[in-house]
């Protein structure tokens, strides 16, 4: 079952470049195994998210147990929020499940 995390936070408007080339550049390193697409979404006015689907609860529990801190909440911190998390199963969508 596909898990989808929805990680958010306040982040100056003023700051949007930099944290969308910053996201960019997570891009460009790879995704993680078992990340199957990700996405930063912004409001223009300061209210950001990132969310990732995930294969299974596996590689996401996979990817939080590295040594290295997860990508998400790691982007906002650089940019001084304190991001919160949420972790939801995908129980009906209408793209085919992994």
């Amino acid at each position: 079952m596909n898990i989808l995390t929805m990680v958010s936070a306040d982040v100056d408007q003023g700051q949007a470049h930099d944290l969308t080339a910053d996201f960019e550049n997570l891009l460009a390193g790879g995704l993680p195994d078992g990340l199957l697409e990700t996405r930063l979404l912004g409001d223009g006015q300061g209210h950001w998210a990132i969310h990732s689907l995930w294969r299974d609860r596996a590689a996401l529990d996979a990817m939080r147990a590295s040594p290295e801190p997860p990508a998400a909440p790691a982007l906002f911190r650089r940019f001084a929020a304190e991001p919160t998390l949420v972790v939801m199963q995908v129980l009906a969508g209408s793209a085919d499940p992994a």
